[in-house]
């Protein structure tokens, strides 16, 4: 018999297998798992097998992140990052520091504000001007759908009242017009030209830094959702393949590349020559991402119906779709012909419909394909869409952390929606009873990459570090088996891995060990486990010290 290179014992195990849910050993064997079991696992044992005592541990198969900005996030963890807070004092404290302590750079970049800590989700370019008054900055809020600037940016960008607003975004103004200091969507692309490009060292740089901080989160793998030149920022694919060239991509990667919508079907014929380009190793480049609309807060998000005004009537705004609803079909059913995966990003109503509307387009002229087409964010989804998802297999894609009442939700959302659409938020329970598949991520750096925070609000529908008691839509929870499987199965099967994310002999060794067994503890304590060990493919990537 052949002896395992590692073997954990004295479990649990979650297998994520509904064949058998639990174990208390597990094998591995170069790359994959070789036995799930009890104590005949233990006859794998030789004298040069690593043995993990997991004394009660638990071990799981390893998460999978459906939707993040891996090199964005890890280049933001060097810059000005205002994430962690929401107090404005704290914000220009920070900004000033980080001025103080980089004289060298011609910028201030960064960004991680929220919405909620300004009047109308709006600071001004004169709180900016109050800490640096001499350099441009340029901060993108949480969200990164709008940014904060200071007047040095928009003299240098040649932005004053007399500027238009793009077709894809808004410069929001003061009373007589002038730029008050908030580029929202594409009109960021006005300022991000003139900032400085990262160097292709800087991208690698922040890959390997996001890398390192989302395996100690346990993360083995991710779709990386926008590989391409957005708004001024650059490309980050040369980072993925440099890394995968030389072997130090220890995560298994797919790729989104950027569909620009300001192009038609002319650039499918690049989209698939780079398909073939990036792929080497861990990494693959076989989805394409198509940003349908933007977000709630800043009412650009594409509803069905309009917004409402601060008194509660309609106004005339239903937000943007980026990509004409007929043209979407068209592109979408050329895309799955071509056995690429379409990765929306689709949070409004409308925007999930005319999602919807383009896979059933490529169903209808394609017939069933593999090709795994997901729908990411999903913030407001009208009920008769709900039974399409399963229908048309179309993956619903979550990020949970989203789902619960804090300010941002609760000042800047649901009084814009009314009360029918806001019951129409993150569905996760509604999605799962009529049948759809889910996955799960986080949108890093939008918000936190920790899937046990993500977990924690699957399964409460509350923030882990929530004061009151208020459950945000509670009919909309997830069980923890349902919600693991979401970060683990559900998201590997997006990613084209069908070979991970549950624990079965022949599968990969992906895994993660917690330092306790959530499925035994209360659901409220979910958020307060921590990762001790992390593997891919057998290999140990991450290991908690003290």
């Amino acid at each position: 018999m052949t002896k395992a290179d590692l073997v954990f014992t004295h479990g649990p195990v979650h297998t994520g297998d509904p064949a058998r849910t639990r174990a208390s050993s597990l094998a591995v064997t170069g790359e994959r798992i070789t036995a799930v079991g009890h104590d005949e696992v233990r006859e794998l044992i030789g004298p040069g097998t690593e043995v993990v005592d997991l004394r009660g541990k638990l071990l799981l198969p390893g998460f999978q992140d459906a939707h993040i900005h891996a090199v964005f996030g890890g280049l933001e963890l060097a810059e000005c990052d205002l994430s962690g807070t929401t107090g404005v004092e704290a914000y220009l404290r920070r900004i000033r520091e980080f001025a103080d302590a980089h004289p060298e750079r011609s910028w201030i970049t960064g960004g991680g504000w929220s919405l909620e800590s300004f009047a109308g989700g709006l600071p001004t370019r004169r709180l900016l001007d109050s800490v640096v008054p001499d350099r441009p900055v340029y901060l993108p809020n949480r969200d990164h759908h709008g940014a904060w600037v200071n007047t040095r940016a928009l003299e240098l960008a040649g932005l004053t009242r007399d500027t238009p607003d793009p077709s894809d975004g808004r410069i929001e103004r003061e009373s007589d017009g002038t730029p008050s200091g908030v580029l929202q969507e594409g009109a960021t692309a006005l300022i991000t030209g003139l900032i400085p490009q990262r160097t292709a060292a800087d991208r690698l740089a922040g890959l390997l830094r996001a890398q390192e901080l989302l395996h100690s989160l346990g993360i083995t793998g991710w779709q990386d959702a926008l590989l391409g030149a957005f708004h001024g920022q650059s490309d980050p694919s040369d980072a993925y393949l440099t890394a995968a060239r030389a072997g130090t991509l220890t995560a298994r990667v797919t790729g989104a590349l950027w569909w620009d919508r300001a192009r038609g079907a002319e650039q499918i014929p690049e989209l698939t020559a780079r398909r073939a380009e990036l792929t080497h190793g861990r990494f693959r480049a076989s989805s394409v991402k198509i940003m349908q609309d933007g977000i709630a807060e800043n009412f650009t998000a594409a509803m069905t119906s309009p917004y409402l005004d601060a008194c509660g009537c309609p106004t005339t705004n239903t937000g943007l779709s980026f990509v004409d609803p007929t043209a979407l079909r068209e592109h979408v059913t050329a895309l799955d012909a071509l056995d690429f995966q379409v990765h929306f990003h689709a949070l409004g109503d409308r925007a999930v419909r005319e999602a919807l509307d383009a896979i059933e387009a490529a169903r209808t002229a394609n017939g069933r394909r593999t090709t795994r087409h997901h729908l990411a964010h999903l913030q407001v989804v009208h009920p008769d869409d709900l039974p399409r998802f399963a229908r048309l297999g179309a993956l619903a894609n979550f990020q949970p952390l989203w789902a619960a009442h804090e300010p941002q939700m609760d000042e800047l959302t649901i009084p814009f929606l009314g009360p029918e659409r806001a019951a129409w938020q993150y569905p996760f329970g509604s999605l799962l009873r009529a049948g759809a598949t889910l996955a799960a991520g986080s949108d890093w750096p939008v918000s936190s990459p920790d899937p046990l925070a993500g977990l924690h609000v699957a399964v409460n529908r509350r923030e882990p570090d929530a004061t009151d008691d208020r459950i945000f839509l509670p009919e909309q929870r997830l069980d923890l088996t349902t919600a693991v499987a979401a970060y683990t199965a559900g998201s590997a099967h997006v990613n084209g891995h069908d070979d991970a994310g549950t624990l079965r002999a022949g599968h990969l060794a992906d895994l993660v060990v917690l330092d306790r067994d959530i499925f035994t503890a209360p659901p409220g304590e979910v958020a307060r486990a921590r990762v001790l060990q992390t593997y891919v493919g057998g290999t140990r990537v991450f290991a908690a010290t003290g």
